[in-house]
């Protein structure tokens, strides 16, 4: 086994274990942990495996949230193949901009992760909206905007697509969240497959990714029962790593 190898697969048992702990935003942290830990030299191709092993860790959660019957099919459907038109946009969009402003404008995004993070959450009251004209157009629109972020950034986007949904469709917060995983799936194979059309996915790094991810998660899901309790103070911690990470993103782009 590569040293490459050995910290693909911690980075992505690293992102998957984040994700599994404190749920939403843990999967910002596969660009930088490709560049700095695994060793990418090309921030396009970090962002373009990122966006693949993003999406198969999405689509592997989805399947225990749709047996609990949390993901409403209809939204997810619509919302994930409208939105996947936006992710190959912002996608095109990502892959035309210099690689350093990029991870700027990446750094910035990652503050304003943490930031919200911090931010303590509310308990969703809304009631689910009557599907009509209106609904519809508001749902392509929000999903065409949430997906275009995705897809330019390389990321899942879970924090975005959230609360998009619940300000869209009113469903509740579980079903958000599950719903939203076939959104994160659908817009990270779309933006992977882009960046692949131009050459721009390392295969090998993504698989092993991949697998780090799938085991990280399972971890991170057992310690999350045993830290419920915690999870405020965790999500607050992560936050902090998440803050500390966009400087050092910002200062080794400034730097070089």
């Amino acid at each position: 086994m590569t040293g490459q190898t050995l910290s693909a697969i911690l980075s992505g048992g690293l992102v998957g274990f984040t994700l599994g702990l404190v749920g939403g935003g843990g999967s910002i942290l596969a660009t930088p942990l490709l560049l700095y830990v695994v060793g990418i030299a090309q921030p396009h191709v970090a962002i373009g495996t990122g966006a693949l092993a993003v999406s198969a860790n999405a689509l592997a959660n989805l399947t225990s949230h749709a047996l609990k019957g949390h993901v409403w099919w209809r939204c997810a459907v619509v919302f994930a193949i409208v939105g996947a038109i936006g992710a190959f946009a912002g996608s095109s969009l990502g892959k035309a901009v210099d690689a350093n402003h990029l991870l700027i404008v990446f750094g910035v995004l990652m503050l304003a992760v943490g930031a919200l993070m911090f931010r303590p959450k509310r308990v969703a009251t809304n009631r689910p909206k009557p599907v009509d004209a209106k609904i519809c157009l508001l749902t392509g629109a929000v999903a065409t905007v949430a997906g275009g972020a995705s897809g330019f950034f390389g990321i899942g986007g879970g924090f975005l697509i959230v609360p998009a949904l619940i300000f869209a469709t009113g469903m509740p917060m579980i079903n958000a969240i599950g719903s939203s995983l076939l959104a994160v799936g659908v817009f990270g194979l779309a933006t992977a497959l882009n960046y692949a059309w131009s050459g721009l996915v390392d295969w090998g790094v993504a698989v092993d990714f991949i697998g780090g991810g799938v085991l990280g998660g399972v971890v991170g899901m057992l310690a999350a029962t045993r830290l419920s309790k915690y999870k405020t103070a965790l999500t607050k911690m992560f936050a902090g790593l998440i803050f500390a990470v966009a400087f050092y993103i910002l200062y080794r782009s400034v730097v070089d």
